[in-house]
């Protein structure tokens, strides 16, 4: 399992309860190409310190603002038994601050969306399993198992205090 890939996955969010917004990005290229998502990518020990710096980074090169806090609000972790070198533990954060506003790059165009309005159907398909809880203030750890075609074989999905 050590030789999972790190990767992250940011939402910023904003409003409160009643009339809460979250950010989704359409990813243009690469990996996901065509989903909305949230903004994220692989840690690399070359340039982040950790995967809190990861996150931030991302955050700067895909849609141009600067986070000043994260929140971790799920592990969530992918298995690919037919292309294993997919495998990967990915880290999702909440933004409720930043600098800067969200922009489209080469990779991502982002827009708002109120919760109850999430494009569920065109996201990647364990989203609308974990989503709604960390959105509701749960915080998640998960295992997804999937086969070919994109599709979940199985899942797991435990509700945690924190991430030690």
């Amino acid at each position: 399992m050590n030789n999972m890939r790190q990767a992250t996955l940011c939402f910023l969010t904003r409003g409160n309860q009643g009339d809460k917004e979250l950010l989704l990005a359409m990813k243009k290229r690469g990996f996901g190409q065509g989903k909305w998502n949230g903004v994220g990518g692989k840690l690399d020990l070359e340039k982040d310190g950790d995967i809190y710096e990861t996150a931030k980074r991302e955050l700067k090169e895909e849609i141009g603002v600067n986070a000043n806090e994260l929140e971790k609000v799920a592990i969530l972790s992918f298995y690919f038994p037919y292309q294993s070198e997919w495998n990967q533990n990915v880290h999702v954060f909440f933004a409720k601050e930043w600098k800067g506003e969200p922009k489209e790059t080469d990779e991502m165009k982002p827009k708002w969306f109120k919760i109850n309005e999430i494009p569920f159907n065109e996201m990647w398909s364990d989203d609308k399993f974990w989503l709604p809880k960390v959105l509701a203030g749960e915080k998640v750890k998960a295992n997804f198992v999937f086969k070919e075609g994109e599709i979940i074989s199985s899942h797991a999905i435990k509700i945690v205090n924190d991430f030690n």
